[in-house]
């Protein structure tokens, strides 16, 4: 179809689905005008982040291209989130995959809908597509899953490594808000007591999720690669290097037939849109994929290399890029294999080797190492990734290379072995792969944590006992990079790693007395090719007034009298009305993180969010609140949720927990 023939579309901004408990869900549909006569395939899209003022943007960019190109475009606000009925009582449910499967066979019964199925999503999108694609409900022929995981313990916010992450805290402080949010009343005629059930039993996750801090059945539930055989519908897996969900893309790749992997520089975000640039026709690769298991028409996208990869060039250290320099590089093409090769290279006491050595290290960092870290998950388009790592790698145990004598390049997880003893019964490990400029500057290049605590399955925390010598190897994300010839590799090693990773209750101190780096790379017998996209193509952007514009802060501080260091954030992403409905809306973020260099049980995360919608002569207002802190045996945590009608206060709930660790 070319663009002349583009199908005239109409929309429904209020569509109902009345699941079989009597739950109506909100969806918002675009579809071609003669769908009724001349049935389409639907493609959906479900999620919690409020289809009316939270996901317009990019939903304004992306289901009416499709809509216009022969498909019904469905984008559902799962239950208790913005204009749907029910409550949501935590991510992933069983209840959410259920609720799911009914819409899309609610989707497949429709005149307007030849009976099949496609699923979208970036994030928790992605997440519950494969998860829903694993029940295979008959119509889902075909799912793109964007910045998503296999394993909900091992990649997603909670843990890395078995190491406590404080996204934990953070994105749970995200969704105390998002979620308590009322409905836009123009559309609810019972909005405010729709409100009203939301705040008194909106959850407040992060005390659930620390309640499994070992990967339980509670985590293998929705990780798909407990039964990757189950997933019977087409794959197309979509990643960035910027993004903490990197290592998804190879999984899917290697663990379900058929599938296809793309790995761009991006960040958290759709690439027909997203940064660090180049950015793809997106829209066009996905079209080709419903096209073909939607459509059955031969589009050739059952032919691309299984991975396409864009290998970075080797760049100095920065918080933020616009764009990264680089190359395509296809990999399995036409089915073939993807040949994986390792370079081992020893540590010594001179650094990084290519013959074994004598190593003799102890390892003491301070609490407040890993303040160059960047977010977890740079989403919000600030200064989010991770700066230059100097500062750091003061604080780390070092084994530097001696400059390379050619480019080096690695492609794929690298790997630390350590060969060590400790002290304490509790202890973690962040371990950094970096680049080292040859004024000294240094840029992260992947890194990995490791709770020294578990197995390698993460199933079981046990104490450690000191001086016993552990020989563990730590898997580091995936990446694609470039080192010049003439620059350095350094690995870097601490036991702490703030405001990344939650403190040990002690300090501890390791001895270190044998290492190495494993570098990967893909063989070029492996079918490599360069490959290329299409230009971003996209539907028109969403249409709003500016009120207030968007501002994103990052700043450390260091109270000079009490010796606590600090990272401050504040993320105001603006306030706009909408220019075809009239709801204004706008958010701000902000959270401190706080620690002693000198004491891992000073560490304390504080968040709070504000969030404004108005319509006509209606003003609403929450406020969510909530901290969290630690002794040597129990965390502690503690929330606040605050609504306001017209700046009347109608509605305020605390929240308090105790939690025990559990070799964390």
């Amino acid at each position: 179809m070319t663009k002349n023939s583009l199908h005239d579309i109409v929309e429904d901004a209020d569509y109902g689905i009345t699941l079989s408990d009597g739950t109506r869900l909100s969806a918002r549909i675009w579809k071609p005008k003669n769908a009724g006569e001349a049935p389409v395939p639907a493609i959906l899209e479900y999620l919690p982040y409020r289809k009316r003022d939270g996901t317009c943007a990019r939903d304004a960019l992306t289901h009416p291209y499709f809509a216009q190109r022969g498909y019904a475009c469905i984008r559902v606000d799962m239950r208790g989130n913005g204009d749907s009925h029910g409550l949501m009582t935590d991510e992933y449910t069983q209840q959410e995959l259920d609720d799911a499967v009914e819409v899309i066979h609610h989707l497949a019964a429709q005149d307007w809908c030849d009976g099949n199925i496609g699923m979208m999503g970036i994030s928790w999108g992605g997440f519950n597509g494969l998860q829903v694609a694993a029940m295979t409900p008959e119509p889902l022929k075909a799912i793109i899953t964007l910045c998503s995981t296999v394993d909900r313990y091992a990649d997603d916010i909670h843990y890395k490594g078995g190491c406590l992450l404080n996204e934990n805290l953070g994105w749970g402080a995200t969704m105390w808000s998002y979620s308590s949010r009322a409905p836009d009343p123009a559309l609810r005629p019972d909005w405010r007591d729709m409100w009203l059930e939301r705040l008194e039993n909106e959850p407040f996750l992060p005390s659930t999720w620390l309640r499994h801090q070992t990967r339980d059945e509670y985590w293998k539930h929705g990780s798909v690669c407990e039964s990757y055989d189950t997933i019977k519908a087409k794959v197309l897996a979509v990643g960035g290097w910027g993004d903490a969900y990197k290592n998804t893309v190879r999984h899917i790749v290697d663990n379900i037939p058929g599938s296809k992997g793309i790995i761009g520089p991006w960040v958290h975000k759709y690439p027909h849109f997203a940064v660090p640039e180049p950015r793809i026709g997106f829209l066009q690769e996905a079209l080709q994929w419903w096209d073909k298991w939607l459509k059955g028409i031969d589009t050739g996208a059952d032919k691309a290399p299984r991975l396409r990869v864009y290998q970075m060039d080797g760049v100095r250290p920065a918080s933020w890029y616009t764009e990264r320099a680089g190359h395509w590089s296809g990999y399995g093409h036409e089915g073939g294999d993807i040949l994986d090769v390792s370079l081992p290279m020893p540590f010594t006491s001179e650094g990084i080797s290519t013959g074994n050595g004598p190593v003799d290290v102890t390892l003491t960092s301070p609490q407040h190492c890993g303040s160059d870290a960047g977010e977890y998950c740079a989403i919000w388009l600030g200064p989010e990734l991770p700066g230059d790592q100097r500062r750091d790698d003061a604080l780390s145990a070092t084994w530097d290379s001696a400059p390379l004598d050619e480019d080096r390049v690695i492609t794929g997880a690298p790997s630390v072995f350590l060969k060590l003893t400790v002290d304490k019964p509790v202890a973690q490990l962040a371990v950094r792969l970096n680049h080292v400029h040859p004024d000294g500057a240094s840029t992260r290049i992947t890194y990995g944590t490791w709770n020294l605590t578990h197995s390698m399955d993460h199933a079981d925390a046990d104490q450690l006992k000191s001086g016993e010598v552990m020989s563990l190897t730590i898997p580091l994300d995936q990446i694609a990079y470039t080192v010049p010839k003439g620059h350095r590799l350094r690995v870097s090693v601490s036991n702490a790693y703030w405001p990344l990773i939650w403190p040990s209750p002690e300090a501890s101190t390791i001895k270190i007395s044998a290492g190495g780096l494993t570098l990967p790379y893909i063989a070029a017998s492996g079918g490599a090719e360069t490959v290329s996209f299409a230009p971003p193509e996209a539907a028109a952007p969403w249409e709003t007034k500016e009120l207030r514009p968007e501002n994103h802060v990052r700043r450390q501080e260091t109270d000079m009298t009490t010796g606590i260091v600090s990272l401050v954030i504040e993320d105001d992403f603006g306030k706009v009305r909408d220019l075809e409905h009239g709801l204004i809306n706008g958010s701000i973020a902000r959270e401190r993180w706080d620690i002693h260099p000198d004491d891992p049980l000073s560490a304390r995360g504080e968040c709070h969010w504000s969030d404004e919608i108005e319509r006509d002569d209606i003003r609403l207002r929450t406020e969510a609140r909530c901290s969290m802190w630690s002794d040597a045996t129990h965390f502690y945590l503690s929330a606040k949720l605050e609504a306001f009608e017209n700046e009347i206060l109608i509605y305020t709930r605390d929240v308090s927990d105790k939690i025990k660790r559990n070799g964390i």
